[in-house]
């Protein structure tokens, strides 16, 4: 498996609840799931959800903490992974997230808090190439989205992939990270198509 990076957005805009479960376990169709630890996949990945979900995810079991602005989940994703909550007041307004922090790292909740806080406040709405192939991925049906398995030279086993229309009017099975700028443009939604692109910090 691709080790991802330390902390990042993986969909724009806020997800509902069905969404939300979805993206609780986007790599659930990796190979070998349970056989390894798999924490790289989804340490440092956050996404924005709404008041009512965020309440709803308090109320489901006792906290394992609760630190001002956010609360940890008392169940694992893995031995180390798990799910935080935040309630933060960006440029004014209260808005709600959920991150995956490994908590051996016992700053890895505020260091999650601020790459959020610092994400959501840039002063001009734009999105990074990473930012546009994780929210692909993430919006992407289970059907349409997969790992590179046997079929696929070793390099690139274990990598994820997604289907794309071909030129000729078929569909083709591309790795995620290898598709062109048209090919992205094509699978992000209308509102998202034309934000400017940012460089990564």
């Amino acid at each position: 498996m691709t080790p991802a990076s330390p902390i990042r957005k993986i969909y724009q805009g806020v997800a509902d609840r069905r969404q939300m479960f979805r993206m609780f376990d986007r790599h659930g169709q990796r190979p070998n799931r349970w056989e390894s630890d798999d924490s790289a996949l989804f340490r440092g990945e956050w996404f924005e959800i709404a008041k009512v979900e965020h309440d709803y995810m308090l109320d489901i079991l006792p906290p394992l903490w609760m630190r001002g602005e956010m609360f940890a989940m008392r169940e694992f994703l893995t031995e180390t992974i798990t799910s935080i909550f935040y309630t933060l007041r960006i440029d004014g307004k209260v808005r709600y997230f959920h991150g995956y922090c490994d908590l051996t790292d016992l700053r890895s909740p505020v260091a999650m808090r601020d790459a959020i806080v610092e994400r959501e406040s840039w002063p001009v709405k734009a999105m990074t190439h990473e930012e546009r192939l994780e929210h692909i991925w993430s919006a992407t049906h289970d059907e349409y989205r997969g790992f590179a398995g046997d079929r696929w030279l070793p390099q690139f086993r274990g990598k994820r992939t997604v289907l794309v229309y071909g030129r000729r009017g078929g569909t083709v099975l591309k790795l995620l990270e290898e598709l062109t700028e048209d090919e992205i443009q094509a699978k992000l939604p209308v509102h998202l198509r034309h934000l400017p692109e940012r460089r990564a910090a």
